[in-house]
């Protein structure tokens, strides 16, 4: 059974910086595509950054520059390291995980970790 689980989140000022990290089991992340989406009430999930297994990262324009995102697959975690955040950057972080199986693409969830940016 694969299971993601999120930690980092958290209410910080607006300019500061947080780490979050994602734990993934059940699955070997070596071959999967890794990423970090995010959610506000009401609105779509969106794309914030994703690594490859082949070394490729991408990143949403709205935080290009200020998000890093890295991976450890022998240890089986993503994390998303934020500078210099914002207002706008408040939202719910999920972890994504995907990988094809015998033809079919696996994609997996966490259940998602709060960041809040606020004075």
């Amino acid at each position: 059974q694969v299971q993601l689980v999120e930690s980092g989140g958290g209410l910080v000022q607006p300019g500061g910086s947080l780490r979050l990290s994602c734990a993934a089991s059940g699955i070997m992340t070596g071959r999967a595509t890794m990423a970090w989406y995010r959610q506000v009430a009401l609105k779509e999930r969106e794309l914030v950054a994703l690594s490859t297994n082949g070394g490729g990262t991408n990143y949403a324009d709205s935080v290009r520059g200020r998000f890093t995102i890295s991976r450890d697959d022998a240890q089986s975690r993503v994390f998303l390291d934020m500078r210099n955040l914002k207002p706008e950057d408040t939202a719910n972080y999920y972890c994504n995980v995907d990988y094809w199986l015998n033809g079919r693409l696996q994609r997996y969830w966490g259940q998602g970790t709060q960041v809040t940016v606020s004075s």
